[in-house]
């Protein structure tokens, strides 16, 4: 993302003012560069390309989803993965095939069941046992299947968003038996068909090793199980940058090793090449984001910290509240040298609503002053709420120096439309 001070001192994402976007369309306003989405997604395409493999990209609509998003996926030739029923909603009022979507979940009720049937998803991806007599009970035609392993490794990432290692919710372990429990059960249902083969490992994951590494495990299981599938979806979680030391996942060079590492496993286990899917989601969106803030009270306590406070906090920023994340700022409205460690709070009634623990700022911050949080593009609309009645907020698309709205700033009625008088 190209985030960048203009000649009159004032930042910019995609060739737009973003000063002029907090004082027209005021804060917290999440802000996209549409550009910078379709590039990533562009990337993909162009890595697996190269690889002469056939694939399928899909994009998971958890990190952040709304009509227009979905729309700009179908555009770039992404499937859309969803876990839930207002993910599967949000999709089909986009206009979304939905053959292509894939619905996921470890815990997928009745009513998501029926009605992802209804709808005609692509295939659902199995991540219990007893979900398959569910499905199978449901279903009046045959329904594609994908099923969720357990691989047992553990990704070097924090350990709230590891997802393969033995004690995760997610999956049915190979070690334990319980993925050759599902095959059997699917085997004999009267209507799954099992297309394939699911894993995930975990997010911010920089490097191959792990990725390749389970992959020649889930090949092997395979191989020896006698099992052949149309499909491998190896997952996604693929690291971004948010601050400055982190690595951004390296497509052009990462893809192809995966990629080789599948094509040379299944030649050395006279195993048939399957077709390879993957469903980042975070790499797509993260960092084409900012959330833009207005400054409020500033509190110095002298000789402990100085808290420079914003009209936000963890109803649209939890991800530091809950990972710990680390993010980086920047003064909006002039270009100055940021030459004090501050804390970035928020305005929520909680000690732990804090954005930024050491957030490097001029000395010159004042009220009235705008800031921008960046790589806010993923799990931060997504996870927002309304802790303190606070509204959810407005987010834009940019491109070519113009903005367009793709999600409402909630309003005040918005907040109370269910309550009952």
């Amino acid at each position: 993302m190209t985030v960048l001070y203009n000649h009159n001192g004032e930042l910019t994402i995609g060739n737009t003012n973003l000063k002029t976007l907090a004082q027209s369309f005021g804060t917290p306003t999440i802000v996209y560069d549409e550009m910078y989405i379709r590039q990533q997604m562009r990337r993909y395409h162009d890595a697996f390309q190269k690889t002469g493999i056939a694939y399928v990209l899909s994009y998971a609509s958890k990190a952040f989803t709304c009509i227009q998003m979905v729309k700009l996926a179908a555009e770039e030739n992404f499937d859309l993965d969803v876990v839930s029923i207002g993910e599967l909603y949000t999709a089909l009022e986009a206009g979304y095939d939905a053959s292509r979507i894939h619905f996921h979940g470890n815990n997928k009720t009745k009513e998501e069941i029926q009605y992802a049937l209804n709808s005609g998803i692509g295939y659902f991806v199995v991540d219990a046992l007893d979900e398959i007599a569910l499905i199978d009970q449901y279903a009046s035609n045959a329904v594609d299947v994908l099923l969720r392993v357990n691989p047992g490794v553990e990704a070097h990432t924090h350990e709230f968003i590891q997802t393969g290692q033995e004690k995760s919710k997610f999956g049915l372990s190979i070690k334990y038996g319980l993925a050759d429990q599902a095959v059997q059960q699917i085997k004999e249902s009267q209507h799954l068909n099992l297309k394939g083969i699911h894993f995930h490992i975990g997010s911010q994951i920089e490097e191959t090793t792990a990725m390749k590494e389970t992959a020649k495990m889930v090949l092997k299981w395979l191989k020896e199980s006698a099992l052949e599938i149309e499909l491998l979806n190896i997952g996604g979680g693929f690291s971004v940058r948010y601050i400055e030391g982190d690595h951004a996942f390296n497509i052009e060079k990462g893809i192809p090793e995966i990629v080789e590492n599948i094509k040379s496993t299944c030649h050395d286990l006279n195993y048939p090449l399957p077709m390879i899917s993957i469903e980042p989601g975070r790499s797509i969106v993260a960092e084409a984001g900012v959330t833009l803030y207005e400054v409020g009270s500033i509190k110095e306590i002298p000789n402990v910290n100085k808290y420079v406070s914003v009209d936000g906090g963890m109803s649209d920023h939890i991800r530091t509240a809950l990972y710990d994340a680390k993010y980086q700022v920047k003064l909006v409205n002039r270009d100055e040298i940021a030459d004090e460690t501050v804390t970035i709070s928020g305005k929520l009634c909680e000690s732990g609503d804090i954005l930024i623990h050491e957030a490097q700022l001029p000395k010159s911050v004042k009220r009235g002053d705008y800031l921008a949080i960046l790589s806010t593009g993923a799990y931060h609309y997504s996870m927002a709420s309304n802790y303190n009645q606070i509204q959810k907020p407005a987010v834009y698309f940019v491109k070519n120096g113009k903005a367009r709205e793709v999600i409402k700033r909630q309003s005040l009625r918005q907040l109370i439309i269910n309550d009952v008088k």
